[in-house]
């Protein structure tokens, strides 16, 4: 009975469970990257993506104003009075405070000693009092009130805070090191051409192994099997070389150029498949007809290859978008000037490694458009990864 046709395997929960988790641990990383990107340091910093619809409890050390500058005389005794996040500069105006103190204390040793509304002694007649949205009021005489302000440690409990200045900082502004767009367009003038050449050149060829028929057609297509395996980085060096040498050097057009070196095997290949499982009596029938080679191919072969040529167009941009190695070697410009993202991504990891709202942005920024690609053509993928495989 368990061979019966149409009977679904015992796997079949499993095959489920297996796709169902590789999805989560794709989709978890992607989503905490974007919820990360519109959080404050401090946020990121005491809580993880996971807690940011719900409040944050944070330990903040605050000081009043300085004494010396801000101390009246009130009933006998000098006073100090404002608010610990105006003077930090957390906010400008009191009522803009988010947070809400707790607890508060005037030791590193006993930093909840109060709560808000209580006044501390510290001794010799001089008080300090807190309240919960952080005003306070210092009293004493003109001794005590001198010197540097009183430093308080309050626990606060902060709303749930989302800001795009993380990407107003990553994007447009020009004052900033981490500013991408720069990169952001270098990253799509290099993406575009390379992505667009191999498709063209590759659906001549593929065109030509398929259905012209001349001799050592058998050999190319074997050339370009075996090319498939051959690593990028044995090609690196004496590429470049070769670029230097016919007065290429270092630029947009070398980095198109190699990258539609490097794909053009696997467009070939994939391509070639594709075309070579379409019906046969179209071509024969336009030949018929009177068709050339070339209204046959552009008539007829390139709109029927279109899953194909759009699964090619999937891998060859997110390869492009993501590369860094091809990149550092042919397109290195000390300006900055042809900077990609990932490069510049490279280089916020080492000046601003504790900047994780920076990183946060400039990484989601980088994956946006890849992730936008996919989504949109990702019907194709299949279809043209299939492609050749069933007659």
């Amino acid at each position: 009975m368990d061979s019966i046709a149409g009977k679904k395997s015992g796997l079949t929960w499993a095959v489920h469970i297996s796709v169902a988790a590789l999805v989560l641990l794709w989709i978890f990383p992607t989503v905490g990257l974007l919820i990360s990107s519109f959080r404050t340091t401090d946020q990121i910093v005491t809580s993880g993506w996971w807690a940011a619809l719900f409040p944050a409890v944070q330990n903040e050390t605050l000081r009043t104003a300085d004494p010396d500058d801000f101390r009246v005389a009130r009933d006998g005794m000098f006073v100090v009075e404002g608010n610990l996040y105006v003077v930090d500069g957390s906010v400008d105006d009191a009522a803009d405070v988010p947070a809400e103190i707790s607890a508060w204390g005037t030791s590193s040793r006993a930093i909840d000693d109060y709560v808000a509304g209580d006044t501390a002694d510290l001794g010799d007649g001089e008080m300090i009092t807190v309240q919960s949205n952080g005003d306070y009021l210092w009293v004493g005489d003109e001794e005590q009130l001198s010197g540097r302000g009183q430093r308080v440690f309050v626990t606060a409990e902060s709303p749930p805070e989302f800001t795009l200045d993380n990407y107003r900082g990553v994007l447009f502004d020009p004052a900033n090191r981490e500013g991408m767009s720069r990169a952001f367009m270098n990253t799509l003038t290099v993406t575009i051409p390379a992505t667009i050449i191999p498709i063209l050149i590759a659906a001549f060829a593929a065109y030509a192994l398929a259905w012209m028929d001349f001799p050592g057609r058998a050999l190319l297509v074997a050339a370009v099997v075996a090319l498939l395996v051959v690593p990028l980085q044995l090609a690196l060096i004496p590429l470049l070389s070769l670029h230097n040498d016919i007065g290429i050097g270092k630029g947009y057009l070398g980095v198109w150029l190699a990258h539609t070196g490097f794909g053009l095997p696997l467009a070939i290949y994939l391509l070639r498949n594709y075309m070579v499982g379409l019906p046969r009596d179209i071509i024969e029938s336009a030949k018929v007809d009177g068709a050339t080679d070339f209204q046959i191919f552009t008539k007829i072969i390139l709109p029927l290859s279109f899953p194909a040529l759009a699964s090619f167009a999937i891998f060859q941009f997110l390869w492009t978008w993501n590369d860094l190695l091809v990149a550092m070697v042919f397109l290195i410009d000390s300006s900055g000037e042809t900077t990609v993202m990932t490069r510049q991504i490279v280089e916020l990891l080492g000046t601003r490694g504790g900047d994780w709202e920076i990183l946060a942005t400039s990484a989601f920024v980088s994956i946006a458009v890849p992730l936008v690609v996919f989504f949109t053509m990702q019907r194709y993928l299949v279809r043209g990864l299939l492609a050749g495989s069933v007659k």
